[in-house]
């Protein structure tokens, strides 16, 4: 684990950039706020501001579409399904938004699917388990989005500027001659004295000068901001390996047009299907999730990470089509059953490979910049790691 004893502690009233509004840095600025308000001196209290690069926040994505004539959305969670709190800590954090039922936890029925063959021989379910409460998997009611934006909106301290892209920490430098680079580079992107950095956009505008800069952006979007910027531990960043996925989309317009492997009459009532798939890995019924009784029928898709690593730089439409024939097979539709809506996503950086033998990462520190590279890739690639990572983040700046 990474030792944060020999980083400094911040400034009075220390200016704070976090880059990327996911999960990592909604909860890291949740708990450097806490972490404030629990000092006696008003004057420790951060000035924090998160760079997002899209118009909303929150790794928990989802996707709707309303149907016109009933009122009716379908509607995917097309990021992360679920995720599992397995620390005290965690718990007791996710406690309050149980309570409210903000959060609640899936007590899904799951099976394993073995797609229909070229042969005719059609999909074959069998029961697999049933995720209880002692074990949950929580889910964001009535949207995946609902807990981030819950995050977000209880920020008292945190500037949130949406559409915004960070610029390399020295790309604004490199129109310069050598000489005025190696003059500029303290004074333009880091300042040795305050131990302050100025962040640019990509145009090249200004977003002013912080005391400490924390990124939690995928690594391979990490390692290309701190690139030749002399950050101590970059040759850490590349270690985890990360895979894209591709997500599929289906929506009917009505329970009875639904092919009969969703409709539980032919085979075991089931939520999640883990495939025996070379192309998809897991399938879930958004309709039937807790609190999604007014859903149309809708069912998310995941492709297997390492098929679509292998497809990642593919055209997207190619790759839907192959998806589709895939999920065909799997849910066996005809042309009568066959999904009404469909939808597909690209996540380049979706899953960490995770090596159980092989200690964890931890967040990155650059003590004497007062730079921090963190996420949830620097542990198991999950959400309850956004939040551990997080800790880690508060308690080398606190």
């Amino acid at each position: 684990m990474t030792d944060h004893a020999s980083c400094s502690t911040v400034l009075s009233a220390p200016k704070i950039a976090i880059i990327g509004g996911g999960l990592t840095g909604l909860l890291t600025a949740t708990l450097l706020e806490r972490a404030s308000n629990q000092s006696s001196s008003s004057s420790n209290t951060p000035q924090i501001t998160i760079f997002e690069k899209s118009r909303s926040v929150g790794r928990l994505a989802t996707r709707y579409r309303r149907d016109s004539e009933t009122g009716k959305n379908w509607q995917w969670s097309f990021g992360a399904q679920f995720f599992t709190a397995k620390t005290a800590d965690f718990q007791q954090f996710i406690a309050p938004w149980l309570d409210t039922g903000l959060l609640q936890p899936w007590c899904a029925e799951v099976v394993e699917l073995t797609p229909a063959d070229d042969n005719g021989q059609p999909p074959n379910i069998q029961s697999k388990e049933q995720w209880d409460a002692v074990h949950a998997r929580y889910i964001s009611t009535p949207k995946m989005t609902g807990w981030g934006r819950e995050l977000a909106a209880a920020l008292k301290h945190t500037t949130i500027v949406f559409k915004t892209r960070v610029a390399p920490l020295t790309q604004y430098l490199q129109s310069q001659n050598p000489q005025q680079a190696q003059h500029q580079i303290q004074k333009q992107t880091y300042n040795q004295n305050s131990k302050q950095t100025e962040l640019f956009d990509e145009t090249g505008a200004s977003l002013g000068w912080f005391d400490w800069v924390i990124c939690t952006a995928p690594n391979g979007q990490a390692v290309e901001l701190v690139a030749d910027s002399g950050f101590t531990q970059q040759d850490k960043i590349t270690k985890p390996q990360m895979q894209a996925c591709y997500t599929l989309m289906l929506g009917w317009d009505d329970v009875q047009k639904l092919p009969e492997t969703l409709k539980g009459q032919l085979a075991p009532q089931w939520d999640v299907a883990y495939l025996n798939s070379a192309i998809l890995d897991r399938i879930f019924i958004e309709h039937q999730k807790p609190a999604h009784d007014e859903l149309l029928p809708s069912v998310t898709i995941h492709a297997r990470n390492d098929w679509s690593e292998a497809h990642v730089d593919d055209d997207i439409e190619t790759v839907k089509e192959q998806l589709l024939q895939a999920a065909k097979q799997a849910l066996n539709w005809n042309e009568d059953s066959a999904p009404s809506q469909t939808d597909c996503h690209r996540w380049r950086y979706a899953a960490t490979i995770v090596n159980k033998d092989t200690e964890e990462l931890g967040i990155l520190i650059d003590a004497t910049k007062q730079w921090i590279v963190s996420g949830d890739w620097c542990a198991k690639g999950n959400i309850e790691s956004c939040y551990r990572m997080a800790q880690q983040t508060v308690r080398a700046i606190v």
